[in-house]
C-alpha cells in the first residue's frame, strides 16, 4: 500500500554522525557564519546516540581536527592521552621480537598523535555541530535514497517503526519520513548500505579497483595500575596469522588505567575454517600480551569492518545530488592504520564544495565535480597515493615478501615506485573449498584473557526490537545450505563476530538450516562483505538498534 509520509526540507542532509559526517556539518555551519548565507543542515544517525556505533582503534592523527577546530583543546576535545611511547613486535607463537620504530616507514610513527575513544570524540563533535546550528537526529536510520524525476538524488527516507516480522504494520506503526535536500552527503562508514546501492546504481566503481576489507575486533580493559603507562602504543604482526593471511594487532594505553586491545584480519582470507573472533582470543594468550592483561578486567567488546583498498579502490565520489565522504568511499591509510583524519578531511572538502555550489542558486551543479577536484589536490590524496602498494603487496606476495616490498617502497622510495599494484578480486571471491583447506583447532577460552562469544556479545550492549523483520536479508534462501554449507561449511557461522549465523539440525543431525539471530547483530557488515555468493544484504533495523559502545 502507498504510505503517506511527512517531508522535511534542508539545504544539506548528512547520513551518519561519524567523523566525516560531523566534520562536514561543522564545516558547513562555519562557512554559513563566515558568508552570512544560512545553510540548513540535518544529520541522521542510526545509533541510539551519537557515538553509540563508533568503533575504531584509535590513535588519532589530529591533522584534520587542527584545521577544523584549531582551539579544540580549549573547547574540551577528549584527546587526553598523547602518544609517549611506541613499539612494534613481530610475534612467534611463544616469543616476540621488537623492531625499532626508526627502521619502519614514517607512516608507522605515531609521534604527535593521541590515543582516543572515537566514540567520545564523535560525541564531542556532535556537541560542537549542534551548538553551531546543525540538527542531529540519533535513532533515525536512513533506509533508502530518494530520486527526483531526472534521476538525481533528492534526499533519503528514514526507516519505518512498528513493522512486524511478517513485514506488516503493527498497531504501533509509525511511517518513516522523507528528508529532501539540495545535496545529500553519505557518511555511513565502511560498507554503508545506501552507499553500496548508490555505487552500483551510478557505476561509481567502474574505473576503480574492488574495495577490500578487514574485520577489526576490539576490547576495552581496565588493567593493573602498575602495568599501565598512558600514551603507550603497541602494534604486532605475525602469530597467530599464517604467512598468507593478512592480520595484525594493536594495544593502546589510554587514560584511567584503561587499555584498548584489538586484532584485524583481512577479509580476503582463503581458509573458510578461519574464525576471526577466535584468532583474536588466541592472540591475547601470547605471553607478551597476556602479561599486560592478566589481573585486569574486560569492560567492553565490539567489532567493525574497515576499508583497506586505499588509493586504487576509491570510487567516483560525486553523483547527481550527492557524494560519498569518509569510509563510505574508503580513505583509510593502511600502513598508518588510520582513517579518522582522512574521513574528517573529506567531509570538510565536500562541505566546502557544497557551500560554493549553494551560492550559485539555480545554476548550482547537480554533480559536485569540484569535490572530486578538491580531493585530488588534498593531502588525503597524496597520503593514499604514497601508500597505495602497501596492502596489495601483501595479498600478491604474502606477508613476508609483501612486507619487504612495501618497506622498500615506503621507507626508501617514499612511495614513488612508477607503478601501482592492483586488487585483483573482491574479498568474497577469495575462499577456497573447505575440503581443500586445513581445519583450525582453537584453544578453549580460559576466562582470564580469552573468552567465549556469548559473553563477549553481552558486552556490546546490543539491543534490537525482537518483533521487527530480520534486517539481514537473503536474496535466495537456498544458497546457505545448497551452496555455502556444501562448498565452504557455511563460513558465516565463523566470520560473524557476534554469533548471528548458526547452522542448526534435527536431533539426528539431519535437515541442516541457517538460523539468523538478528538480535545479536553489532552492525559490523562482515556478512555483507564476505558471503561467497553475495547473498546477504544488510539493511538498517529500527532506529536505535544495535550496539551501544561506551568509551570505544
Amino acid at each position: 500500500m502507498e504510505i503517506e509520509r511527512d517531508a522535511m526540507e534542508y539545504d544539506v542532509v548528512i547520513v551518519g554522525a561519524g567523523p566525516s559526517g560531523l566534520a562536514a556539518a561543522i564545516r558547513l555551519r562555519q562557512l554559513a557564519e563566515e558568508s552570512g548565507n544560512d545553510i540548513s543542515v540535518a544529520v541522521l544517525e542510526k545509533g541510539s546516540e551519537v557515538g553509540a556505533h563508533i568503533l575504531s582503534g584509535a590513535v588519532l592523527e589530529p591533522t584534520a581536527l587542527n584545521e577544523l577546530i584549531p582551539d579544540w583543546a580549549d573547547k574540551g576535545a577528549p584527546l587526553n592521552a598523547p602518544v609517549t611511547d611506541e613499539k612494534f613486535l613481530m610475534l612467534g607463537e611463544e616469543r616476540s621480537l621488537s623492531v625499532p620504530i626508526a627502521l619502519l616507514p614514517r607512516e608507522m610513527d605515531n609521534h604527535g598523535n593521541y590515543v582516543v575513544s572515537m566514540g567520545n570524540v564523535c560525541r564531542w563533535l556532535g556537541e560542537q555541530a549542534e551548538a553551531m546550528g546543525a540538527e542531529i537526529y540519533p535513532g533515525f536510520p536512513a533506509q533508502e535514497a530518494l530520486f527526483d524525476d531526472d534521476g538525481n538524488v533528492k534526499g533519503v527516507r528514514t526507516g519505518d517503526m512498528g513493522i512486524g516480522r511478517d513485514w506488516q504494520p503493527k498497531d504501533s506503526f509509525e511511517p518513516g519520513i522523507e528528508l529532501h535536500a539540495k545535496y545529500t552527503l553519505f557518511a555511513e562508514g565502511c560498507r554503508g548500505h545506501i552507499s553500496k546501492q548508490l555505487i552500483e546504481h551510478f557505476g561509481l566503481r567502474d574505473n576503480a579497483d574492488p574495495q577490500t576489507y578487514g574485520i577489526g575486533l576490539k576490547e576495552l580493559w581496565e588493567i593493573d595500575p602498575a602495568k599501565h603507562k598512558q600514551g603507550t602504543v603497541w602494534h604486532t604482526a605475525g602469530w597467530p596469522m599464517d604467512t598468507k593471511t593478512w592480520g595484525g594487532s594493536f594495544l593502546y594505553h589510554l587514560e584511567d588505567n584503561q587499555v584498548y586491545v584489538g586484532y584485524v584480519v583481512g577479509l580476503d582470507y582463503q581458509n573458510p575454517h578461519l574464525n576471526p573472533f577466535k584468532e583474536f582470543q588466541r592472540f591475547k594468550t601470547h605471553p607478551a600480551i597476556r602479561e599486560v592483561l592478566e589481573g585486569g578486567r574486560r569492560v567492553c567488546y565490539g567489532a567493525r569492518a574497515l576499508n583497506e583498498g586505499g588509493y586504487q579502490s576509491v570510487p567516483q565520489l560525486a553523483f547527481p545530488g550527492g557524494c560519498l565522504i569518509g569510509c563510505s568511499a574508503g580513505f583509510l591509510n593502511v600502513p598508518k592504520i588510520k582513517g579518522n583524519h582522512t574521513a574528517m578531511k573529506t567531509g570538510m572538502l565536500a562541505a566546502e564544495s557544497v557551500a560554493d555550489a549553494l551560492t550559485q542558486g539555480e545554476q548550482a551543479p547537480k554533480t559536485l565535480t569540484d569535490y572530486e577536484s578538491r580531493y585530488r589536490n588534498s593531502w588525503v590524496h597524496d597520503e593514499l597515493k604514497t601508500a597505495r602498494n602497501f596492502r596489495p603487496a601483501a595479498a600478491k606476495f604474502g606477508m613476508v615478501l609483501g612486507s619487504l616490498y612495501a618497506g622498500l617502497d615506503l621507507k626508501v622510495l617514499r612511495g614513488k615506485l612508477p607503478w601501482t599494484l592492483h586488487h585483483g578480486h573482491a574479498d568474497h571471491e577469495s575462499l577456497k573449498p573447505a575440503e581443500q583447506m586445513p581445519k583450525i583447532e582453537y584453544p578453549k577460552p580460559d576466562g582470564i584473557v580469552s573468552f567465549d562469544l556469548n559473553s563477549s556479545v553481552y558486552l556490546t550492549n546490543t539491543y534490537h526490537e525482537e518483533e521487527q523483520p530480520v534486517h539481514l536479508t537473503l536474496k535466495d534462501e537456498s544458497i546457505p545450505i545448497e551452496h555455502n554449507l556444501k562448498r565452504y561449511d557455511e563460513p558465516a557461522q565463523r566470520y560473524c563476530p557476534a554469533g548471528v549465523y548458526e547452522i542448526v539440525r534435527d536431533d539426528d543431525g539431519s535437515n541442516p538450516r541457517l538460523q539468523i539471530n538478528a538480535q545479536n547483530c553489532i552492525h559490523c557488515k562482515t556478512c555483507d562483505i564476505k558471503d561467497p555468493k553475495q547473498n546477504i544484504h544488510w539493511i538498517a533495523p529500527e532506529g536505535g538498534g544495535g550496539p551501544n559502545y561506551p568509551n570505544m
